[in-house]
């Protein structure tokens, strides 16, 4: 099978898990099921970046202390997102004016804090990976994350117009 065609067998199962994250996390499953939830999501898209990114074992030895480190923060970030996502499902039928502006101005921070992340990480993964590398690392992170987006804009409904 091409590379291509391997990327994107496993981009669409790692898609599929992570979305699952959400729904698993919407109807509160426990604390168990969401590790292994989360170390399954975890492990698949290790495996994609492994897949993808090439790296000389010099380059394995210093590059993953620092992605998992990202992921870490990344994973925090993502937390908070579900917990935006199911206080909007909760006040989705009678949300008012002023549920709506709090579920706003999280959701503002929490499109702020991606690029700092991101930012913040640049340096590190630059001192670990040639140029090249880093570009592609931050691209195979791009590709999940729009796709992760695509899958949630596509199944959380629009905000009912008001009356």
């Amino acid at each position: 099978m091409k590379v291509k065609g391997k990327v994107t067998l496993v981009l669409v199962g790692l898609l599929m898990v992570m979305v699952s994250v959400f729904t698993v996390a919407a109807q509160e499953k426990s604390a168990d099921d969401m590790q292994i939830v989360r170390e399954k999501v975890r492990a698949d898209k290790k495996l994609l970046v492994a897949e993808n990114m090439q790296l000389t074992e010099a380059e394995a030895k210093a590059f993953w202390p620092v992605y998992d480190q990202y992921q870490d923060e990344l994973f925090l970030l993502r937390a908070r997102t579900v917990k935006l996502i199911n206080d909007f499902a909760g006040a989705y039928e009678k949300m008012s004016n002023e549920t709506a502006k709090k579920l706003m101005d999280e959701y503002m921070t929490i499109e702020s804090l991606g690029p700092k992340l991101r930012q913040t990480y640049l340096p590190k993964f630059r001192k670990v990976l040639p140029e090249v590398k880093v570009v592609r690392y931050y691209q195979i992170e791009n590709k999940i994350q729009a796709a992760l987006f695509y899958e949630l804009a596509a199944n959380i409904p629009l905000m009912k117009a008001a009356k």
